[in-house]
């Protein structure tokens, strides 16, 4: 058991706390898009090549099936971290996710093991969901709640930053991967390597979890059963808020950021490398900034620093797209994503300690992972399929301006409806 020395000793060290916290994102977000940039190889290896053109079609569908056990995860961790505690919670979210990426990394080929081969990796792949699930929600409980009063911005702003840095370090590593080897190396067993460094990441997310301790603002409330089930029948309109909030960030994930290199490349007709060298840049940019919006929103609030970033992306989005699709080229793409890294920095920064204040401490966790995870899963697994849906539809180069602008709106909406409140509702005691 931790003593009190310990825990005050952790407290000294705020950079241990974000993290302790922080780490397992970085780590979601590194192994979803690994995944993503090898689709094409696991295709060839896990799949039936009878067609080759139906194997890759499983193997893009098999990065969705992460997004249906995420719901599944969020409620199950969520009530978790709520019952046991932060710590338990964290420790068995990293966990899964360590045994998941080992699965991968060591997985017979569909010509050593057949079919069973096609299983593993669909289990590894629901395993990575279900522990994507309850990794913001426990995680980001543990971290606004150890953070001071006037700084839970500036904590919670570092989970963003997190899921950045596992974009940065995903998309460093392919890129190596595809320069130093050859395709025919690739597909025999370097495919394995990004795997392999996500391994690396595991064991010290392991080791510096064990050294947590329970946020004091917990600990006093987390006696008795967890009253898990009051969530949906007094915070409903919470969830709705907290659901669309989040849906809003998920769109400037997958088609402000994911989708760029193919809109770049099919609709402006601009070469891929000049695309993913714009997003690296936008990437860095951002990364920097995340912390910084995160003291200014504690200077000015959570809410005005949303709404701001919000609506500035809602009037500037069409202008920005209508830009490039005018003047196409890798300067004009590159001062687009820088705006739009401002606008995503200034979005991202407030919203974990947003979404949080939503909700009591008895089931915060539980709340922070129910909208976070619906959002993920609907609006952030299928977007990239709703705006190519929509550019077909409408044959317009503005789809992703069209897409983007509703959830910016509702959320928008959302926001100003739910501010974050200085006394958070109560959770009622009765049924």
């Amino acid at each position: 058991m931790e003593t009190e020395s310990t825990a005050k000793a952790w407290e000294k060290k705020p950079w241990k706390i974000i993290l302790a916290a922080t780490i397992g994102n970085a780590l979601e977000w590194y192994d979803f898009i690994v995944y993503g940039f090898l689709a094409a190889t696991i295709s060839k290896l896990f799949f039936p090549q009878s067609d080759p053109q139906a194997a890759l079609l499983l193997a893009t569908l098999s990065i969705g099936i992460g997004f249906i056990a995420r719901p599944l995860g969020a409620i199950l961790l969520g009530w978790y971290a709520d019952k046991v505690g932060r710590k338990p919670a964290m420790t068995l979210v990293i966990w899964l996710m360590f045994v998941s990426t080992a699965m991968i990394a060591f997985a017979p080929t569909f010509a050593q093991a057949g079919l069973w081969a096609t299983a593993l990796i669909a289990v590894a792949r629901l395993l990575q969901g279900f522990s994507a699930g309850g990794e913001f929600g426990s995680a980001t409980s543990y971290l606004i709640e150890m953070a001071p009063a006037h700084r839970k911005g500036y904590y919670g702003s570092w989970q963003m930053f997190a899921q950045a840095s596992g974009a940065l370090l995903s998309t460093v590593v392919g890129a190596l991967l595809f320069k130093v080897f050859s395709p025919e190396t690739i597909d025999g067993w370097a495919w394995r390597l990004p795997f392999f460094v996500g391994l690396l990441i595991g064991p010290a997310g392991l080791y510096i979890r064990r050294h947590l301790h329970e946020p004091e603002e917990f600990t006093r409330v987390a006696k008795g059963p967890a009253p898990s089930v009051k969530i949906w029948r007094h915070f409903v309109p919470e969830i709705i808020a907290g659901t669309t909030v989040s849906a809003s960030i998920n769109v400037m994930s997958y088609v402000i950021i994911t989708y760029l290199p193919l809109y770049a490349q099919q609709t402006l007709g601009m070469p891929q490398g000049d695309a993913f060298l714009a997003l690296l840049v936008a990437i860095v940019f951002r990364m920097m900034l995340i912390p910084v919006f995160g003291l200014a929103c504690d200077m000015f609030g959570r809410r005005i620093m949303l709404l701001g970033a919000l609506a500035l992306f809602t009037l500037t989005i069409y202008p920005a797209y209508m830009y490039i699709i005018a003047a196409p080229s890798f300067v004009s793409l590159l001062l687009v994503e820088l705006w739009f890294a401002i606008l995503i920095a200034a979005a991202y920064a407030p919203c974990p300690t947003y979404l949080s204040e939503l909700f009591p401490t008895q089931i915060r966790g539980l709340g922070l992972s129910i909208v976070y995870n619906i959002a993920a899963t609907i609006f952030g697994g299928f977007s990239l399929f709703f705006v190519t849906l929509i550019q077909q539809m409408t044959r317009s180069a503005l789809a992703p301006a069209h897409y983007s602008v509703i959830f910016f709106l509702a959320a928008l909406v959302a926001v100003l409806k739910m501010g974050p409140r200085s006394s958070p509702k109560v959770l009622p005691v009765g049924g």
